[in-house]
């Protein structure tokens, strides 16, 4: 070719490097509700937050990216920075960021010509009978050689193009893949955390009552002593003794097994926590108002939704470079090295040997396969499509399953305080009224067990609103950051509770 040709060749492959086979990426466009159908007043819960003054808005997101703070709890917050260091389904989200990243250098690298580089020295003898390549027929001679291959493929389609959107959109997937493990993760905590220490409050109650259950059938075995009370009054406050003292290893059991998997999701044996969480604590208790934003906002601030957006573009990416297989394919393709039979004279000009020009590659028959990879690109793109449509759905169900949680579960909260705050004085009435002989002990051991029953209640339905605020905070995305932080490439400075325990 001449050198004209050869810049023809280039000018052509300029002009067709803005051709891009398949379809260009849109992101779906998806009707949001225009509020929160659960929001209440009552419950707990705003769509706006309240005036307050500039910059205030933005130190509020900062906190509710680390929705726990909101609990008050230090205890729970070094629980969550030591997850966020070593959980072990979070450093395995990290690995695969990292590959999805170096799947997408790889992607681009047939955007650029490839080189080898190569150099080798052989002991030949031509045939006699069959000499080729000018050599003299039954000779021997050394042959040495040193130069280069390239070759570069002309992208004139954009197949090459859509493979590198593909590997991009995959990349920005696996990113937020990795804050969703983080936002699940931080629930799972949160969770876990929340249910121990309720279990916790509730031997404590179960265990206060024994006690004081424990009083009054020594109370019922004097009187009995005395000639006061009837053996059936002792039969019944043993009874109720060991029934009430038969929950606590119950509980004990439920408590352990929320510790060991918070050891577990700590990427620690199973034991680990046994000695940090043995103290009582409170259950966690969170504000009266909670702002819950838009339902719009939901869609940049869930990074499982994201990832699925993400995903849809990679695969709407794919059916390009499927399409582009239906077109020919243009290389060019050289080479050049330095070739003697002599290693004295292998460096010398005449030593030079080179080739350079275009090829081209069509499939003309494959019995169909391009056109069914197409299909088969384009079913996938509609699969992920209707699978976006619905995680979106599903999300805004969460939230409204979470918001009408919380604000129901306040309103029992409330009755059960003042059941209980009732349950006591009865407990405490019918006591005084037994040991003055003007009620039965059956009305004792009534008022006591109710009040068992409400106290026992109402530290399970505390427990629950803390799970309630939880499991919101997780439906909205574990914060307001619009995108996800970037994975961890350092190791963290271990925490509180971490050092502790080194």
């Amino acid at each position: 070719m001449t050198t004209r040709a050869y810049v023809a060749l280039a000018l052509f492959a300029a002009l067709a490097s803005g051709c891009m086979v398949g379809p260009d990426y849109h992101p779906p466009e998806l009707a949001a509700p225009a509020g929160w159908g659960e929001v209440s007043p009552s419950a707990g819960t705003s769509e706006q937050p309240p005036d307050a003054a500039p910059g205030a808005e933005t130190a509020q997101r900062d906190q509710m990216a680390i929705w726990w703070k909101v609990f008050n709890d230090q205890q729970l917050s070094d629980l969550m920075d030591w997850a966020s260091v070593s959980n072990l389904d979070l450093q395995q989200a990290e690995a695969r960021v990292r590959q999805a990243r170096a799947l997408r250098t790889i992607a681009a690298g047939p955007l650029w010509p490839n080189v080898i580089a190569q150099g080798s020295y052989a002991r030949e003898h031509a045939s006699a009978n069959a000499p080729a390549g000018g050599a003299v027929g039954g000779t021997t001679f050394d042959l040495y050689q040193v130069g280069f291959d390239a070759s570069w493929e002309l992208d004139v389609f954009g197949g090459n193009r859509r493979a590198v959107q593909s590997a991009e959109a995959s990349l920005e997937a696996s990113q937020f893949d990795w804050a969703a493990v983080l936002v699940t993760l931080m629930g799972e905590v949160g969770s876990n955390y929340v249910t121990y220490r309720t279990l916790q409050q509730r031997i404590h109650i179960a265990a206060e009552n024994v006690k004081t259950q424990r009083d009054t059938l020594a109370l019922t075995r004097r009187l009995y002593a005395a000639g006061l009370a009837t053996d059936l009054d002792v039969a019944r406050a043993e009874a109720q003794v060991e029934t009430t003292e038969s929950t606590i290893p119950q509980l004990t059991a439920q408590a352990h097994e929320a510790m060991h998997f918070l050891g577990v999701l700590l990427g620690e044996p199973p034991m680990a926590l046994a000695e940090d969480l043995a103290p009582v604590g409170r259950i966690p208790t969170g504000p009266p108002m909670v702002e819950v934003g838009i339902p719009s906002d939901l869609l940049l601030r869930r990074p499982d939704l994201r990832s699925s957006e993400r995903q849809l573009a990679a695969a709407t990416a794919n059916i390009g470079v499927a399409v582009r297989d239906l077109y020919p394919r243009f290389f060019v393709t050289g080479f050049g090295a330095l070739e003697s039979v002599q290693a004295s004279e292998l460096f010398d000009w005449p030593s030079r040997a080179a080739s350079i020009g275009p090829s081209v590659s069509w499939t003309v028959f494959d019995a169909g396969v391009i056109r069914a990879t197409v299909d088969l690109r384009t079913a996938q793109q509609e699969q992920l499509l209707a699978a976006y449509r619905s995680v979106v759905l599903q999300a805004f169900q969460e939230v409204e399953d979470a918001l009408v949680a919380y604000a129901q579960d306040q309103k029992s909260r409330d009755n059960l305080a003042n059941a209980t705050a009732a349950n006591q004085r009865a407990a405490d009435l019918a006591k005084q009224l037994y040991i003055q002989g003007l009620t039965d002990f059956l009305s004792v051991l009534q008022a006591q067990f109710n009040l068992f029953t409400s106290q026992d209640a109402l530290a399970q339905s505390e427990g629950s609103i803390a799970l309630d605020l939880v499991a919101l905070y997780k439906a909205l995305g574990g914060g307001w950051e619009p995108v996800p932080p970037a994975p961890p490439n350092d190791d963290a400075v271990p925490t509180t509770l971490a050092n502790r325990r080194a």
